[in-house]
């Protein structure tokens, strides 16, 4: 760091020397610390934690030659210094002269704008500030053109190299939203042709802000505010970024759609307002979702208008994908699964109760479910899940009579765990798993363990059970599990132990129906009878 100031200040002495004093004032620095940058006026002054450095003069009617003098200086300083040459920057502070010719004023002007471009996007540089483009961040006025300019030209950033076949890769290119709120009136869709590598954040180069993206009260209802969408069903989005986004759909349409795309990231993003989707990501692999807020109302529950909510919050109509520490706090449906092997871990969901109709997650995958949802927390509404095959749930919070539905469509349900959660209701009791089988029956039933949860408030259910039955000069014991068991009438498993401390009868196993198990002995003794039973089919030892 040391060298580096030496080096600053060996330069700006340099420049001094060169430079003719005058009345308009320069600050000139190396921002290898924090800083703070102030717009003042047409033209910028910086303020940085380093040591400030010597004021030099420049000379308004050679502004031009100046500034190209000046950015030489610069490029030296970042070839010397290694500081990245975007971070060497220079800025006017024009609230100190006057200027007696207009020619002199509009050629002072022209060169600001242009040393302003180039400080912002220096010749090179794969970073794309959208206020350079000029993009209103007050969000008074549509910003959509000048988004789509920076966007276009991000992905004119590709080098020779791709990432998978016919995905151009744009090298890191980032568009910077410069900490601001933009209003834009259609959908910013990404070009057609495709690329990679590609950062989208509110994080300038100087300083970190928010960055908003709203919709005008003529957004097309069935947009979305960004667009990841190919012109064909081959893939042509990869390693695409969005961080540090805010975005308002004015309940115009959604906030995100994301089809096709290979690896794409979403983190620390929040979503609003939205009508349809918040984010829908539908075809291709591995989109990953995290550390994000969604909700179509601005909430933080027992909202008077719960009722009328609507929209979902997260769809996945793709394979591979991870939701992982994400709160959906206000939608009809929190998260809508109908692609494979999709994982939602940490999840929080209070986004519509089921009292009023309400899902926490939907897992629409009848047939091949192939889901993992851990350590969630679902908050007053539940799981639906459709003739699951191969679902996992486990070590999750269900808060408020919350449960798990599991809705029949062809009567299949196999490769099922609901294991190790906690369940906590008021009393009314309602079951923790619960059938739909208002369409058919379940009858295709194989693997599906749903056991270990504990219940405070709410009925217990599972497909393992234990009981005992004690009787006094009896030869019959029962035991009544239809209270515990899952699926009605359907015991597949029993293994039972018959004591007693006097004369030792033999004894059988006498029935199996509707959920009872009964033991009979050949005389009548003073014995209790152990049983444990499962619904599932169990493997036969060889």
């Amino acid at each position: 760091m040391a060298a580096r100031h030496a080096f600053v200040a060996l330069l700006a002495l340099t420049a001094s020397l060169l430079l003719p004093e005058s009345g308009q004032k320069w600050w000139v620095t190396g921002l290898s610390g924090g800083s703070d940058h102030l717009p003042l006026g047409e033209s910028h002054f910086l303020k940085t934690s380093l040591v400030r450095r010597k004021l030099i003069g420049i000379s308004p009617s050679s502004q031009l030659q100046q500034v190209m003098l000046w950015d030489f200086f610069a490029f030296v300083f970042s070839f010397l210094t290694e500081v990245p040459y975007p971070q060497v920057l220079l800025f006017s502070h024009s609230s100190t002269f006057s200027l007696r010719k207009k020619k002199s004023l509009k050629a002072l002007r022209v060169s600001d704008k242009i040393f302003s471009h180039i400080l912002q996007n220096p010749v090179g540089s794969r970073v794309f500030h959208v206020t350079a483009y000029g993009a209103d961040s007050s969000g008074k006025t549509d910003s959509t053109d000048a988004l789509m300019k920076a966007i276009a030209d991000a992905f004119q950033a590709a080098d020779a190299h791709v990432l998978m076949q016919g995905i151009p890769d744009l090298g890191g290119s980032e568009i910077h939203l410069d900490g601001g709120v933009y209003l834009i009136s259609r959908p910013l869709r990404f070009p057609s042709s495709g690329g990679g590598n590609l950062l989208v954040s509110p994080l300038p180069l100087l300083t970190v802000h928010g960055g908003s993206l709203r919709a005008s009260d003529d957004f097309p209802a069935d947009g979305y505010l960004i667009e990841l969408q190919p012109s064909s069903s081959s893939y042509a989005f990869e390693d695409i970024t969005f961080k540090d986004l805010m975005l308002d759909a004015n309940y115009r349409g959604g906030g995100m759609s994301i089809v096709n795309s290979l690896r794409t990231t979403i983190d620390n993003c929040y979503v609003s307002h939205f009508m349809s989707d918040g984010i829908l990501v539908k075809g291709g692999h591995e989109t990953y979702i995290h550390n994000s807020f969604l909700g179509q109302h601005i909430t933080a529950g027992g909202d008077p208008g719960e009722k009328s909510f609507s929209g979902t919050g997260i769809n996945l109509m793709s394979n591979d994908n991870a939701v992982t520490d994400v709160v959906i706090f206000s939608a009809q449906t929190g998260i809508l699964i109908s692609g494979q092997a999709n994982i939602i871990t940490g999840v929080h969901c209070y986004n519509k109760a089921t009292g009023w109709g309400g899902t926490g997650i939907y897992v629409q995958s009848p047939g091949l479910s192939q889901t993992r949802i851990v350590d969630c927390y679902l908050d007053y509404t539940g799981i639906v899940a459709e003739d699951p095959v191969q679902l996992h749930i486990s070590n999750s919070f269900f808060l408020g009579n919350a449960f798990v539905l599991l809705k029949s469509i062809a009567g299949v349900v196999n490769g099922l765990n609901i294991v190790d959660n906690m369940f906590s209701g008021d009393g009314k009791a309602l079951d923790i798993v619960q059938l739909d089988q208002s369409k058919t029956a379940f009858t295709s039933i194989d693997q599906v363990v749903i056991d270990r949860n504990n219940v405070r408030g709410m009925n217990l259910r599972s497909t393992t059970a234990k009981g005992t039955a004690y009787g006094n000069g009896t030869n019959t014991w029962t035991v009544d599990f239809s209270s515990v068991l899952l699926f009605p009438d359907l015991i597949r498993h029993v293994q039972y132990t018959l004591y007693t401390p006097g004369v030792f009868p033999n004894h059988a196993l006498r029935n199996v129906s509707r959920n009872s198990v009964t033991v009979g002995a050949d005389t009548p003794v003073s014995a209790s009878v152990f049983v444990s039973v499962d619904q599932n089919t169990l493997p036969i030892a060889s």
